[in-house]
C-alpha cells in the first residue's frame, strides 16, 4: 500500500486525528521531489481514508495552501465529509468528499 508506514497515528477520535510523517526516507517523499521532499497532496485523501475507514468515491472540492515535509505533525479536523488540514496551528489544506 502506498501509504505504509508513512504516518503514525497519535491520536483519532470521531472528528480529528492527529499523525506525524516518518523522515525523508519514506518512497512517497522519494518519489515526489528528491531534493526537496513534499507531501502529494492527493495521499491526504488516503490517510483520510485509512484513519476514518472511507471509501472515498468522490473529491468535490480541494485546497491546498501549504506544503507539507516530512517528520511533519498534522491534525486532520472532520465535519461530516468536510476536512480542513493543521500543520503548526495554520491551516495547510482543506477539502469535501
Amino acid at each position: 500500500m502506498l501509504i505504509d508506514k508513512l504516518y503514525t497515528l497519535l491520536h483519532k477520535d470521531e472528528a480529528s486525528a492527529i499523525v506525524e510523517f516518518c523522515d525523508e526516507n519514506h518512497p512517497i517523499f522519494k518519489a515526489h521531489f528528491p531534493t526537496q521532499p513534499i507531501l502529494p497532496g492527493f495521499v491526504h485523501f488516503e490517510i483520510v481514508a485509512d484513519v476514518f475507514d472511507l471509501d472515498i468515491t468522490t473529491i468535490k472540492k480541494a485546497k491546498f495552501t501549504k506544503i507539507i515535509t516530512p517528520s511533519q505533525t498534522i491534525k486532520y479536523e472532520r465535519n461530516d465529509n468536510k476536512f480542513r488540514v493543521f500543520c503548526q496551528d495554520a491551516e495547510v489544506a482543506s477539502f469535501s468528499l
